[in-house]
């Protein structure tokens, strides 16, 4: 919106020559991050005290560590004011002719808007009991297979590439569509069902792993800082002429628009984990993690560094294979791996300290994010 009126409006119209400085996506990135942070911490206090008002208020499950206990009824559902400080700064500085920025926005507003019915419930029932399972994998298969669509239809336009770029082999990229059977219509589904499986497996996979990861005060929200700025890097770069060309990347001009995307993730979570942080003041809730993860993988899917991401978002990753492998253990051997998963609360029950276990995952994460960038050049 403010690009369009200070530099496609008065620039272009006027040409008033400061105003030119709109143009740039580093200076409109920064801005957006800025805004999404001070969004954050001029509104947080309202949003926390006004959820204090409807009572709405976190159920800790009662097999969880003990200590967790005195956290019950600290607000959650706080994920609002990410998703709101993450769209508006987004709507503001970004140019909205652009395709991908709306994808991604919208994915966000999706995979939100099924956590936002999922913490309702829980409030509603006050207990920890939301959506079943299945009904919000479902859901959010749903919002992955629209996404997927959507991306389709821009690669039949010529605007994306249904390519998967696998790091260190920069001349194996396999088509995820089965060009051979494009040439009949009516295989078109079997023909699109690869790629759409692989976007539903990266969305769903992103979100709720960032869901699972939200145990802690800070833990998600934190990593999650350190997971958007790599993005923003690496989106910077692929729509970037000079840096693909130098990186060997695909370069993807209209995808450098997406770095205010990830520029304003950035500002909202610094902002939230102003509220989040040790002790919590208020929780994210499934609202804030599930959108998170959905904006993670839409931009990793949009910028074809899928591959990258189990890096980008290394702790993530870790805490939800913790619970795959707790489960699948117990199931076939009644023998559990972990003192208690997702892995966080095994360390907790090792006796390490809650701050402790933050802090170490987020020099994690960070020690993630870095190899991530390392192998650009690695190719």
């Amino acid at each position: 919106m403010l690009y369009w009126l200070l530099y496609e409006q008065i620039f272009r119209h006027f040409g008033l020559g400061p105003f030119r400085i709109f143009r740039y996506l580093t200076f409109r990135t920064a801005f957006a991050s800025l805004t999404a942070l001070f969004m954050g911490l001029i509104i947080g206090p309202a949003v926390v005290r006004r959820l204090r008002e409807f009572q709405i208020g976190q159920y800790i499950r009662e097999e969880g560590p003990k200590a967790h206990q005195k956290k019950a009824g600290t607000p959650t559902m706080g994920g609002i004011l990410i998703v709101i400080a993450i769209v508006v700064p987004t709507l503001l500085w970004a140019d909205l002719s652009n395709k991908f920025v709306w994808l991604a926005v919208l994915a966000t507003i999706g995979f939100g808007a099924i956590g936002f019915a999922d913490d309702y419930l829980k409030v509603v029932h006050r207990q920890n009991l939301g959506l079943t399972g299945k009904t919000k994998m479902a859901l959010q298969i749903i919002c992955s297979v629209l996404v997927a669509v959507t991306l389709i239809l821009l690669q039949a336009k010529g605007e994306y590439s249904t390519h998967l770029v696998v790091p260190f082999f920069k001349k194996f990229q396999p088509d995820l569509i089965i060009t051979s059977l494009m040439r009949e219509p009516h295989l078109w589904p079997i023909a699109f069902l690869p790629f759409i499986a692989f976007v539903c497996f990266i969305l769903v996979g992103s979100s709720n792993a960032v869901n699972l990861t939200d145990g802690l005060d800070g833990l998600a929200i934190g990593c999650t800082v350190i997971a958007a700025g790599a993005l923003t890097m690496l989106t910077y770069v692929s729509g970037h002429a000079v840096f693909a060309d130098y990186l060997e990347l695909s370069r993807m001009p209209q995808v450098g628009e997406l770095t205010i995307f990830c520029g304003a993730m950035v500002g909202a979570s610094i902002g939230f984990l102003w509220y989040n942080a040790h002790p919590a003041e208020v929780f994210m809730g499934d609202v804030g993690s599930l959108a998170l993860g959905g904006a993670i993988g839409t931009v990793a899917v949009i910028i074809k560094q899928e591959l990258l991401l189990p890096f980008i978002g290394g702790v993530f990753v870790i805490e939800a294979l913790s619970v795959i492998l707790q489960v699948g253990s117990y199931k076939l051997r009644q023998k559990r791996i972990f003192k208690m998963a997702p892995l966080h609360h095994h360390f907790e029950l090792l006796g390490w300290s809650e701050s402790k276990v933050i802090v170490r995952f987020w020099i994690a994460s960070l020690v993630f994010a870095l190899f991530a960038l390392t192998t650009l050049k690695l190719r």
